[in-house]
């Protein structure tokens, strides 16, 4: 993986074992391990912009549409939020790629 080559502290849902979870207990799963969730998926952003909206505390999306933004741009992106941010900083928050 591109990131990890940048020395980026990354893992995927399927490493971790949770990628058959639904996106409302993936997003418990990432929180509770204090990482952002990097997604293209429209239905996990829609339950992250609800957990928002009910104020409830997730540890943060980054949300890159498909058709919007490619892989480079998307590694480059990233890669800008890693290493200028910290995780606490992506508290309940919601970006969109590109930056």
């Amino acid at each position: 993986m591109a990131l990890r080559l940048r020395g980026i502290d990354v893992i995927t849902a399927q490493q971790d074992r949770s990628d058959t979870l639904s996106d409302d207990l993936l997003l418990q799963r990432a929180s509770s391990l204090g990482r952002i969730l990097i997604s293209q998926d429209d239905d996990l952003l829609r339950e992250a912009t609800l957990l928002q909206r009910q104020g409830t505390e997730f540890a943060g999306v980054i949300y890159g549409h498909q058709r919007l933004v490619s892989i480079g741009q998307m590694v480059e992106d990233l890669t800008l939020i890693a290493t200028a941010t910290t995780a606490s900083e992506w508290l309940s928050r919601i970006a969109y790629l590109p930056l």
